[in-house]
Protein backbone atom coordinates (compact mmCIF):
# COMPACT_ATOMS: atom_id res chain seq x y z
CA UNK A 1 0.00 0.00 0.00
CA UNK A 2 1.52 3.35 -1.08
CA UNK A 3 1.21 6.60 1.26
CA UNK A 4 -0.68 9.04 -0.71
CA UNK A 5 0.89 11.67 1.10
CA UNK A 6 4.11 11.40 -0.44
CA UNK A 7 2.48 11.63 -3.78
CA UNK A 8 -0.06 14.33 -3.19
CA UNK A 9 -0.53 16.50 -6.34
CA UNK A 10 2.33 14.68 -8.36
CA UNK A 11 5.03 16.41 -6.45
CA UNK A 12 7.83 14.26 -4.77
CA UNK A 13 8.42 13.77 -1.45
CA UNK A 14 10.82 15.94 -0.72
CA UNK A 15 8.58 19.35 -2.44
CA UNK A 16 5.97 17.93 -0.43
CA UNK A 17 7.70 18.00 2.82
CA UNK A 18 9.29 21.54 2.05
CA UNK A 19 5.84 23.67 1.45
CA UNK A 20 3.77 22.69 -0.85
CA UNK A 21 3.88 23.56 -4.79
CA UNK A 22 7.05 25.19 -4.69
CA UNK A 23 10.77 22.76 -4.50
CA UNK A 24 13.05 23.61 -2.06
CA UNK A 25 15.67 26.37 -2.58
CA UNK A 26 19.03 24.79 -3.55
CA UNK A 27 21.99 24.77 -1.09
CA UNK A 28 24.61 27.22 -1.09
CA UNK A 29 27.60 25.64 -2.83
CA UNK A 30 31.10 27.14 -3.39
CA UNK A 31 32.15 27.52 -6.74
CA UNK A 32 35.05 28.01 -8.83
CA UNK A 33 37.17 30.81 -9.73
CA UNK A 34 36.86 30.14 -13.46
CA UNK A 35 33.33 29.46 -13.14
CA UNK A 36 32.77 32.83 -11.56
CA UNK A 37 34.54 34.79 -14.18
CA UNK A 38 32.54 32.64 -17.16
CA UNK A 39 29.47 34.06 -15.18
CA UNK A 40 30.95 38.05 -15.00
CA UNK A 41 32.31 37.60 -18.93
CA UNK A 42 28.76 36.87 -19.77
CA UNK A 43 27.08 39.69 -17.83
CA UNK A 44 30.09 41.27 -19.53
CA UNK A 45 28.77 40.51 -22.73
CA UNK A 46 25.15 41.57 -21.84
CA UNK A 47 23.62 39.09 -20.82
CA UNK A 48 21.06 39.73 -18.03
CA UNK A 49 22.44 38.82 -14.61
CA UNK A 50 19.43 37.19 -13.56
CA UNK A 51 19.74 34.71 -16.40
CA UNK A 52 22.90 34.25 -15.52
CA UNK A 53 22.78 33.90 -11.96
CA UNK A 54 19.89 31.52 -12.22
CA UNK A 55 21.64 29.04 -14.66
CA UNK A 56 25.11 28.83 -12.62
CA UNK A 57 22.76 28.37 -9.58
CA UNK A 58 22.90 31.76 -7.70
CA UNK A 59 20.77 34.95 -7.21
CA UNK A 60 21.15 37.44 -9.62
CA UNK A 61 22.94 39.98 -6.94
CA UNK A 62 26.33 36.94 -7.32
CA UNK A 63 26.93 37.50 -10.85
CA UNK A 64 26.53 41.46 -10.03
CA UNK A 65 28.67 41.91 -7.35
CA UNK A 66 31.77 39.45 -8.94
CA UNK A 67 31.41 41.78 -12.13
CA UNK A 68 32.55 44.74 -9.50
CA UNK A 69 35.00 43.26 -7.55
CA UNK A 70 36.09 41.85 -11.41
CA UNK A 71 36.14 45.34 -12.90
CA UNK A 72 38.13 46.77 -9.57
CA UNK A 73 41.08 43.76 -9.94
CA UNK A 74 41.55 44.76 -13.08
CA UNK A 75 41.67 48.59 -12.64
CA UNK A 76 44.66 47.93 -10.07
CA UNK A 77 45.91 45.94 -12.13
CA UNK A 78 46.02 48.42 -15.24
CA UNK A 79 48.03 50.58 -12.36
CA UNK A 80 51.79 50.20 -13.57
CA UNK A 81 53.87 52.42 -11.74
CA UNK A 82 57.02 50.67 -10.36
CA UNK A 83 58.08 50.75 -7.20
CA UNK A 84 60.58 53.91 -6.11
CA UNK A 85 62.53 55.18 -3.37
CA UNK A 86 59.64 56.71 -1.39
CA UNK A 87 58.18 53.23 -1.65
CA UNK A 88 60.78 51.48 0.12
CA UNK A 89 60.82 53.84 2.41
CA UNK A 90 57.22 54.14 3.41
CA UNK A 91 57.52 50.26 3.73
CA UNK A 92 60.31 50.84 5.96
CA UNK A 93 58.79 53.29 8.63
CA UNK A 94 55.55 51.06 8.65
CA UNK A 95 57.69 48.50 9.80
CA UNK A 96 59.75 50.88 12.33
CA UNK A 97 56.50 52.23 13.38
CA UNK A 98 54.74 48.67 14.22
CA UNK A 99 57.98 47.51 16.08
CA UNK A 100 57.70 50.95 18.24
CA UNK A 101 53.88 49.77 18.93
CA UNK A 102 55.15 46.79 20.35
CA UNK A 103 57.56 48.38 22.08
CA UNK A 104 55.09 50.88 24.12
CA UNK A 105 52.48 48.27 24.28
CA UNK A 106 54.84 46.31 26.16
CA UNK A 107 56.66 49.42 28.33
CA UNK A 108 53.11 50.27 28.85
CA UNK A 109 51.77 46.48 30.52
CA UNK A 110 55.33 47.06 33.00
CA UNK A 111 54.12 50.56 34.03
CA UNK A 112 50.75 48.71 35.04
CA UNK A 113 52.30 45.84 36.73
CA UNK A 114 54.58 48.47 38.74
CA UNK A 115 51.90 50.28 39.45
CA UNK A 116 49.78 47.59 40.95
CA UNK A 117 52.28 46.90 42.99
CA UNK A 118 53.63 42.85 41.76
CA UNK A 119 56.53 44.14 39.36
CA UNK A 120 58.24 41.22 39.39
CA UNK A 121 57.60 37.08 39.94
CA UNK A 122 59.29 36.38 43.70
CA UNK A 123 63.19 34.82 42.65
CA UNK A 124 65.20 32.73 44.83
CA UNK A 125 68.12 33.72 46.34
CA UNK A 126 71.24 32.69 45.23
CA UNK A 127 72.41 31.09 48.31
Amino acid sequence: MTDDRSTRAGLPERAHHAGGATPAAPRQRRMSAKKKQEAVLRVLRGEDPEVVGREVGTTAADPSAWRGSFLEGGAASLKSRPDDDRDRDLKAMREKIGEMTMANELLETRIDRLEAGTPFRPRRSKR
